[in-house]
């Protein structure tokens, strides 16, 4: 008998067996919660927005909660429901961002704007941003922050989206100078609460995500009845034990109803907010490509304008130190995906099987990374935080994305 076997008879006395995969669970756990200690000291801000990564990666992951999908499934299933779910967090986010922002701005009838708000101009780049994103974001089979956490989970295929995404970003770089000149510089911005007060403003919004979500109904009608199929909850053994394993699996094994992910993901956001700015990642990605093409004597350089941008500004993660707030939330995510899914026992390599996934994934990581770098966001920060600054801006990107992610699933129809 080895000398570990009083050890295990113990365990297995007890009901809690150790193998290999748990010691590697608890082992992300406590990577995550150290990293989280070494960046808090050094820097409490960088403590605070990793762990909003954490969060925003443990959401994403669980609930399987995708930009891309929720505007792709419109047009290639006639699938609303991640919609829905997003056009209702939205609704909860709106009411959260706008308490927030009456303590900034108390009067907006002066024409102030709240500070960290993601309000930008309107024109046309946010079209040509907007419907370009939303193309790539279909052709590479996910947006920014799904591409983010799919590499927490093991996707190589999202790996080669992020190096298209940076590759776009930079090109939006190398042509910013042009776009702000000729229009951006000279662009309206269209803050609602100036035109209708706070309370009008929240009118005005709930009502636009009201009608957006009767016409999702509406485009879902012709599907045909759906029968979910669900599987038949495993039932424990009422003990202490019993509670905690049902317990464990309901949050970190079984996945999230995607409306529980989105209203999770609306609370993250006024968090962030309520902290310092709402949710953005393609800032600090624009910081990546930046420092990158420096490398080779390839960077952009000066860029007019983009510091005077609120949201994912190309400049928002530059500075002097590659460690900053952003790189936190970035980072955080792509780990608070891994800590999930390796929790569930869903993390592994995974390589895609047909080789046209490896063009299609970085073409469309392009796409994105210009679209985003010219319109100052994804589909987080330019949408889903910008529809709740209620700014115009957000509804301007969101319905370009539409446009864009109609193209999109005309080309992988053609590609498939």
């Amino acid at each position: 008998m080895s000398i570990n076997a009083p050890a295990t008879a113990q365990r297995a006395a007890l009901g809690f067996p150790i193998p290999a995969v748990g010691i590697f669970k608890i082992a992300a756990v406590v990577a995550a919660l150290a990293l989280l200690v070494l960046m808090a000291l050094a820097s409490p801000t960088y403590g605070v927005f990793w762990a909003f990564g954490l969060g925003f990666g443990v959401i994403l992951q669980r609930s399987r909660l995708c930009f891309a999908s929720a505007f792709r499934d419109l047009f290639l299933l006639r699938d609303g429901r991640t919609m829905r779910a997003i056009l209702v967090a939205l609704g909860l986010a709106t009411i959260g961002f706008a308490l927030i922002m009456t303590k900034a701005v108390p009067d907006p009838s002066a024409g102030a704007l709240p500070d960290q708000a993601h309000v930008i101009p309107i024109g046309w780049y946010l079209v040509v941003g907007g419907v370009t994103f939303g193309l790539g974001m279909v052709i590479a089979g996910g947006c920014v922050s799904g591409t983010l956490y799919r590499i927490g989970e093991g996707y190589v295929a999202s790996l080669v989206s992020l190096l298209g995404i940076l590759a776009g970003l930079e090109a939006a770089a190398h042509t910013w100078n042009w776009w702000y000149h000729t229009e951006i510089a000279t662009a309206p911005v269209l803050w609602l609460p100036n035109i209708f007060g706070y309370v009008g403003a929240i009118i005005v919004t709930i009502a636009l995500l009201a009608v957006a979500y009767l016409l999702t109904l509406w485009r879902e009608a012709g599907r045909g009845p759906q029968i979910p199929m669900r599987k038949k909850p495993e039932v424990e053994p009422a003990t202490v034990q019993g509670q905690v394993v049902r317990t464990y699996k309901r949050w970190f094994v079984t996945g999230w109803p995607i409306t529980t992910g989105a209203l999770a993901l609306a609370i993250l956001n006024i968090f962030a907010y309520t902290f310092d700015h709402p949710l953005g990642v393609t800032g600090e990605l624009g910081s990546w490509a930046e420092r990158g093409a420096g490398v080779f004597g390839m960077g952009a350089g000066s860029l007019d304008g983009a510091s005077t941008l609120a949201g994912c500004n190309l400049v928002a993660g530059s500075g002097s130190s590659w460690l900053t707030g952003n790189f936190a939330l970035d980072a955080g995510l792509v780990f608070g995906a891994f800590v999930a899914a390796v929790l569930a026992s869903e993390f592994k390599l995974r390589f895609p099987r047909q080789k046209v996934r490896y063009a299609q994934s970085l073409v469309g990581g392009s796409f994105m990374g210009y679209g985003a770098g010219i319109a100052a966001g994804c589909t987080i920060g330019a949408f889903f935080s910008a529809v709740p600054s209620l700014g115009l801006n957000g509804w301007v990107f969101g319905l370009s994305l539409l446009a864009g992610a109609a193209g999109g699933v005309q080309v992988i129809k053609r590609i498939a």
